[in-house]
């Protein structure tokens, strides 16, 4: 019996002794970690601020615009025959009356003296009939065939010259040539594409806008520009035409615009970036687009602001520069944008700093402090969109 009552008690310790470090381990521990966690200081998130701005601008309505020239052609022979000379190289800036290519035209500069030959007898044959008619040695109906005879050879002797005429191939504008396709002694047939001619400058750029910003736009509207090209590089001239009718498939109507183009180096079939400046300037809240995150929830951003005091004190009228601060989570309405700012339409006021690096480190209420030397560094040429 004592030793079972002693195997008891040694039993019953043991099993308060597990029981106790049981509830040490899995209760009163994770209690005290906790403790330490709120109670040692939470490290600071370095970001980087910028104010939100007042700035004006113009409403620009955004397109994506095709150069074309005011005059483009390819060259190409009306009637057919083998190449005897060509007088231009690929590239080269040419005048109206250029002559581009020769076709050999050596059977119609023979048929040509056999016509003026048979001309020049009609005519002769016509002032003889005229002599006799005169003297009442012919009739009427002989002058008049050999007036008609002498029409006829005429005619022949025209068409013979258009002929040789269509076998030179001129410019028909001043403008510069593309890429030559045809050698010497090859055929071509009519239709065939020598060369192309282009007139650079000035040079047209079409781009389509949607129906519904027909109302803004008219005749003479600034437009600016731009193309990857020149980076950097702006280009602006005025509309000078709306097409007629909206595209039933695309909903959208075209709009064409004029550009000089002196230097020539802008080429048709190039893209462009093209903005229409319509209304005047308004004024607007814009932040650096780096503030917005998106998400199919909305658009936010982080804005810093002072930290609240402890419960119990009082608020200062002037926060101390050393006051801790934080960050608060806000949905915005965004607008435009113009190089590397937003418009935010509702969300933050002017002159409120926003976060505009560090986010993904960042919770709502996250204590921050700003880091000056944080921030991404501009590139030198910025999107334009």
């Amino acid at each position: 019996m004592k030793r079972a009552f002693a195997f008891l008690i040694v039993f019953l310790l043991l099993a308060g002794l597990a029981g106790g470090l049981a509830w040490f381990q899995f209760v009163q521990k994770p209690e005290m970690i906790r403790g330490f966690i709120a109670a040692a200081p939470q490290p600071l998130a370095a970001v980087a601020v910028a104010e939100a701005k007042t700035e004006e601008w113009q409403t620009r309505l955004p397109a994506i615009g095709t150069f074309r020239a005011v005059q483009g052609i390819d060259v190409s022979p009306q009637v057919g025959g083998v190449v005897r000379a060509i007088r231009f190289d690929s590239g080269q800036d040419v005048e109206r009356g250029h002559v581009l290519v020769q076709i050999d035209d050596l059977v119609e500069q023979a048929d040509l003296k056999s016509n003026l030959a048979t001309l020049r007898n009609a005519e002769l044959s016509l002032e003889r009939q005229k002599q006799l008619v005169s003297g009442g040695s012919t009739t009427t109906a002989n002058v008049d065939l050999a007036l008609s005879q002498r029409d006829s050879a005429a005619a022949a002797a025209d068409r013979t010259r258009a002929l040789i005429a269509q076998k030179q191939l001129i410019a028909p504008f001043a403008g510069r040539l593309g890429l030559r396709k045809v050698d010497v002694g090859q055929y071509v047939s009519p239709g065939t594409s020598i060369v192309t001619l282009q007139q650079l400058d000035p040079i047209d750029v079409d781009f389509p806008m949607p129906e519904q910003d027909i109302g803004k736009l008219q005749l003479g509207q600034a437009v600016d520009l731009s193309v990857d090209a020149y980076p950097g590089k702006v280009y602006s001239d005025k509309i000078g035409s709306i097409d007629a009718r909206v595209s039933a498939e695309t909903r959208t109507i075209i709009v064409r615009a004029q550009v000089a183009n002196p230097a020539r180096e802008l080429r048709p079939g190039m893209f462009a970036n093209v903005g229409v400046l319509a209304g005047q300037p308004v004024k607007i809240t814009t932040i650096p687009r780096t503030s917005v995150s998106y998400s199919l929830y909305g658009d936010t951003i982080f804005v810093v602001k002072p930290a609240p005091p402890p419960a119990g004190s009082a608020q200062a009228a002037t926060p101390p520069a050393d006051q801790p601060l934080i960050v608060e989570r806000r949905v915005v309405r965004t607008g435009d944008t113009r190089a590397d700012r937003i418009e935010i339409r509702d969300g933050v006021a002017p002159g409120e700093r926003v976060v505009t690096e560090g986010q993904l480190k960042l919770q709502p209420n996250a204590r921050v402090k700003i880091d000056p030397n944080a921030g991404l560094q501009a590139p030198a040429t910025l999107p334009r969109q």
